[in-house]
C-alpha cells in the first residue's frame, strides 16, 4: 500500500464571531484556501481528484454540500468534486483520513482535505434547532432516548462531568487558559504561524480594505485576574467561557499525496501520515475520547508517547488537554505548543485541518520529527493522526 504526504498545508487566521471574517460566505472562504493548497506547489489545479471538506452545521449558507460550492467558488476546475464530512468537531481531521486512504489505496494520487466554518453566518446548533422550532424534530429518536433514558447529550455537561471525575479544580482550568493565550501570543509575536496563514482581505468599519493575518481571539491583555472573574457556565460548576474555546470563523486544508502523486507533482512533503485511528467513547461525557484513543493508537502504532514530540490536543474546553496530560503522562511543554482553540479559536469543520498545519509547521520550525493529533467530538468520539515531518 502506498504512503500518504502532506506536501502543503494553510488555514486563515481566525475571525471572532461577526468579526473580521464575517462578511465572507462560508464557500468564498473555503476557497482561498483551496487556491492556496494550489499555489504552494504550483500545480494545475485539474490534477486534484477530489476535495474532502469538514464542515459541522451543514445548513443555510453552508449547505447543500459546501465543499462542492467551494471548489465551484475557486480556481479548480469544474471536473474536480466535491464531498462534505460530519464528524463533529473531527471533521476536517477525518477529511484528512479520508484523504489519506483514497491515496493509500491508490483510487486517487492527489486529494484536498480542507474544513470550513462560520460561525458568525451559521451560528452553532442551527442545523438542530431550526427544524425543531418549524416542527421537523431532532436527532435522537426513541431508540437512543431508551438506550440513554433521562440523558441530556452536552458538551457543556460534558466538560464539567470531566473536570470533576479527574479533579480539575477551577484554579487549574483557568491556568491553562491563560498559558493557552500566553503561547498564542509569543508565537504571534515570533511570526510562527506567518507561513501557515493564508491572508485575506477584509473590509473595517470605515470601509478601509486590510488583509486579516492574525487570529482575533487572541486576548494580548489576557491576566489570571480577568480570566478568574469570568461568570461560570453553571452554578456550582468549574467552566466559564473563558476556558472553553473561542467562536470562530475560519477555513483551513492540507494537501495530500501519494508517490506517484509526489513526481506528478514534482515537489518534496512536509510530512508523511504515520498513523490514522478513531474510536467511539461514551456520549454522555462525550468529551473523553481522546483519552483512550491516544493511548489505543499509539499501541497500534508500536509507540510510546515519549516517542511523540509535539501534541495538538483540541482545547474544546481546558478540562480535555489536561485531563489527557493526566491519562497519558505526557510532557506538557510539547503540548499545544502555539496555543489552541481557547486563544485561537475553534472553527468546529475547520479545526481538524488546521490543527494539522499548526502541527506541521511547528514541527519544522523545532526541527522534530513526530508529531501527534487528537480532538474530542460530539457524540463521544476522536480521531488520532500521527505524522512525521520529513
Amino acid at each position: 500500500m502506498s504512503t500518504a504526504y502532506i506536501v502543503a498545508a494553510a488555514r486563515t487566521a481566525g475571525g471572532r464571531k461577526a468579526g473580521r471574517l464575517s462578511g465572507w460566505h462560508p464557500a468564498d472562504l473555503a476557497a482561498k484556501v483551496l487556491d492556496a493548497l494550489v499555489d504552494r506547489v504550483h500545480a494545475d489545479p485539474a490534477l486534484i481528484e477530489d476535495v474532502i471538506m469538514g464542515c459541522v452545521s451543514q445548513v443555510g449558507e453552508q449547505s447543500t454540500n459546501v465543499a462542492r460550492n467551494a471548489v465551484l467558488s475557486s480556481k479548480l476546475p469544474e471536473s474536480v468534486p466535491g464531498t462534505s464530512v460530519d464528524r463533529q468537531c473531527g471533521s476536517s481531521q477525518q477529511a484528512l483520513h479520508f484523504a489519506a486512504q483514497a491515496v493509500m489505496s491508490g483510487v486517487h494520487d492527489i486529494v484536498i482535505a480542507a474544513g470550513v466554518e462560520s460561525m458568525s453566518r451559521v451560528p452553532m446548533g442551527l442545523s438542530v434547532q431550526l427544524p425543531a422550532k418549524n416542527g421537523f424534530g431532532g436527532p435522537n429518536g426513541e431508540a437512543i432516548k431508551k438506550r440513554y433514558p433521562g440523558i441530556e447529550f452536552s458538551q457543556f455537561l460534558g466538560a464539567e462531568m470531566i473536570a470533576k471525575k479527574y479533579d480539575i479544580s477551577k484554579d487549574q482550568l483557568d491556568e491553562y487558559a491563560l498559558g493557552s493565550h500566553q503561547r498564542a501570543i509569543a508565537a504571534t509575536r515570533a511570526g510562527a504561524f506567518e507561513q501557515e496563514i493564508v491572508p485575506i482581505e477584509v473590509t473595517l468599519p470605515d470601509g478601509k480594505k486590510e488583509l486579516h493575518t492574525v487570529d482575533e481571539g487572541i486576548r494580548f491583555d489576557a491576566n489570571l485576574e480577568g480570566i478568574r472573574g469570568v461568570k461560570l457556565l453553571q452554578e456550582g460548576g468549574r467552566i466559564t467561557a473563558a476556558t472553553a474555546s473561542q467562536i470562530c470563523d475560519g477555513a483551513s486544508g492540507v494537501l495530500i499525496v501519494n508517490e506517484k502523486g509526489l513526481k506528478t507533482l514534482g515537489v518534496q512533503p512536509l510530512a508523511r501520515i504515520h498513523h490514522m485511528s478513531l474510536l467511539g467513547h461514551d456520549p454522555v461525557i462525550m468529551l473523553e475520547a481522546p483519552l483512550p484513543a491516544t493511548e489505543r493508537a499509539l499501541k497500534k502504532a508500536g509507540m510510546t508517547i515519549d516517542d511523540i514530540d509535539l501534541f495538538e490536543v483540541n482545547e474544546a474546553f481546558a478540562s480535555v488537554p489536561i485531563a489527557w496530560l493526566q491519562t497519558t503522562g505526557a510532557d506538557p511543554s510539547r503540548l499545544n505548543v502555539n496555543g489552541g482553540a481557547i486563544s485561537l479559536g475553534h472553527p468546529l469543520g475547520a479545526s481538524g485541518t488546521k490543527l494539522m498545519t499548526t502541527l506541521v509547521y511547528a514541527l519544522k520550525q523545532r526541527n522534530k520529527r513526530y508529531g501527534l493529533q487528537t480532538m474530542c467530538e460530539g457524540g463521544g468520539m476522536a480521531n488520532v493522526t500521527i505524522i512525521e515531518r520529513l
